[in-house]
């Protein structure tokens, strides 16, 4: 899985298509949907329209909270596929927990079998939290590759990026710009100015080198290729602890314990 992918959440489908060619063109190998998002489909012409091969593209999908349990997984990740015009997803997520019953460990396990039959090369979750976790771990299955959760330099979220790495999970990045809340703050200005970058390069350059997997979007051709070139600069410690310090636990977001869809 790349490091650095290309997210379309509010994208419209009638824009997506445009901006995943955009996306492709610049050189992202990596694009995350959802199917509430209702752009699987524009996902799905841009990949027949660019010519890539399949295996050089990584996409990501979800299953949303109305289809958590032990059978609807099925249905979604067929309709899923229809809706992408491909045979199988390389990542499919659980996207929110909705915790208030115990459906996303049915759902779980009927991750696991879609794996099995081969329509998703991997699976995980998105927004869950340790508690979520520790419970999946319980059943003794398969442990979710990727954890996707809202990240950024204003909710680093420690409690769960440390429950991922002690069971061996990737972290990825949503909001990770915090919607451009952080993108005026003075220690992402201050290392803007001295590297001559933008301030979301700076962001996008921290996660990095935090290890975190991150999905940028934007619709705007000139963000969508500056935000992949963050790989020419290094934050040096003294910025990246400059930019830790921005936490203040703000969430753009709601709240994995109390979202129910």
């Amino acid at each position: 899985m790349p490091q650095l992918g290309f997210g379309v959440y509010q994208v419209p489908d009638d824009d997506t298509q445009r901006a995943v060619e955009v996306a492709l063109e610049a050189g992202y190998r990596s694009i995350d949907t959802a199917a509430v998002y209702g752009n699987e489909r524009g996902v799905g012409r841009a990949l027949a329209a660019s010519g890539l091969p399949r295996n050089e593209v990584f996409v990501t999908t979800k299953l949303w909270i109305t289809d958590l349990g032990p059978t609807a997984p099925y249905d979604a990740i067929d309709a899923s596929l229809d809706r992408l015009g491909l045979d199988a997803v390389d990542l499919y997520l659980i996207h929110w927990p909705a915790p208030s019953t115990d459906a996303y460990l049915d759902a779980w396990q009927a991750l696991e079998s879609i794996a099995a039959d081969g329509k998703a090369r991997s699976v995980g979750v998105s927004n869950f939290l340790p508690e979520h976790l520790d419970r999946v771990e319980a059943l003794g299955g398969t442990i979710p590759a990727v954890n996707q959760i809202e990240l950024h330099p204003a909710l680093t979220n420690r409690d769960s990026v440390e429950a991922n790495r002690r069971l061996g999970i990737a972290t990825e990045a949503w909001s990770p710009l915090a919607q451009g809340a952080v993108l005026g703050e003075p220690a992402v200005t201050a290392a803007a100015a001295a590297h001559g970058v933008s301030a979301a390069q700076i962001v996008l350059r921290w996660h990095l080198q935090h290890g975190n997997v991150v999905i940028p979007k934007s619709v705007t051709p000139a963000r969508i290729a500056t935000n992949l070139d963050v790989l020419a600069f290094e934050l040096d410690p003294s910025e990246m602890t400059a930019i830790d310090a921005i936490d203040r636990g703000a969430r753009t977001g709601p709240h994995p314990a109390t979202f129910h869809g």
